[in-house]
Parts: C-alpha cells; sequence; structure tokens
C-alpha cells in the first residue's frame, strides 16, 4: 500500500483528543475527531459546522476528502454536506466538517465523537479541449433513470 506524508497540527487546548486513525489494516479513510468545547446539539435537518482541531497540509498533487462515517448514517441520519467534501493542498486553515442531522431524533455531538472520514487520494486535472462534435455511444444522451431503474 502507498504511503504519503501529510503533516498535521493541533489547535491549542485539542491535547485530549486523538490524531486521526485508521481504524484497521484495510481502512481507506481516517477517523476525525469532534474537537467541540461543550456537547453541540443538532435538531431534526439542523446543520452545523463542527470543529476537528486539526490544521494539515497535504502535499501538492493530493487532496483529502472528507466522507461521513457509515454507522452514524445509519443508527442517527448524520450525514456530511457537499459530501465528499474536497480539502485542497494549500488550504492551512482548520478542517470542519459540516453536519447534517437527516434524522427522527435529535444527536448530540460530544467532545471525541467520531464523527467523519478523510481519504488522501492524488489528484487528477484535466486538460479541457473543445471540439465541435463528441463520439457517439451506446448511451447517448440517456440520463436519470434512463435504464429503468
Amino acid at each position: 500500500m502507498k504511503t504519503v506524508k501529510v503533516k498535521i497540527k493541533k489547535k491549542e487546548g485539542t491535547d485530549d483528543l486523538p490524531l486521526p486513525q485508521y481504524m484497521s489494516d484495510a481502512a481507506s479513510g481516517m477517523d476525525l475527531y469532534a474537537a467541540v468545547e461543550n456537547d453541540v446539539i443538532l435538531k431534526h435537518n439542523e446543520i452545523k459546522l463542527v470543529p476537528t482541531g486539526l490544521y494539515i497540509e497535504i502535499p501538492f498533487g493530493y487532496e483529502a476528502q472528507v466522507r461521513p462515517r457509515s454507522g452514524l448514517a445509519l443508527k442517527h441520519g448524520l450525514t456530511l454536506l457537499n459530501t465528499p467534501g474536497t480539502i485542497d493542498s494549500d488550504y492551512r486553515g482548520e478542517v470542519g466538517i459540516i453536519l447534517c442531522n437527516f434524522g427522527k431524533e435529535q444527536f448530540i455531538v460530544k467532545r471525541g465523537l467520531r464523527i467523519a472520514q478523510m481519504v488522501i487520494q492524488p489528484v487528477v486535472r484535466a486538460e479541457l479541449v473543445v471540439v465541435n462534435q463528441l463520439e457517439e455511444s451506446c448511451r447517448g444522451e440517456g440520463g436519470f433513470g434512463h435504464t429503468g431503474h
């Protein structure tokens, strides 16, 4: 498995929180922890930005993708908006997680709760080429639901 070095800085006052970590040998995402000062209540359909207390320096040519945790989604209806969220290699601000509660009950975000996953990915940039016509395909212009499902 390929590795890449990512520099990380913890916000003052977050020494009690673990660094992001892979929870199994085959995990592609590192769990991120809530660095809230006090419990944060997320009501049904409410959206809040939850801090992680982390600043990262991703090498040029890579990005971090922030994704929901499947257990929180299934059990509580908790997800991330704009998922996957992208953290570009030139961003140096605190990593924040945009949580949304689609569950029926309010959800309490406690300090140290694993709230999201972060995946480091290589970036491929597109070179756009303007043409007068595109090659035909068997799908053609068939869009959403074109297969009947």
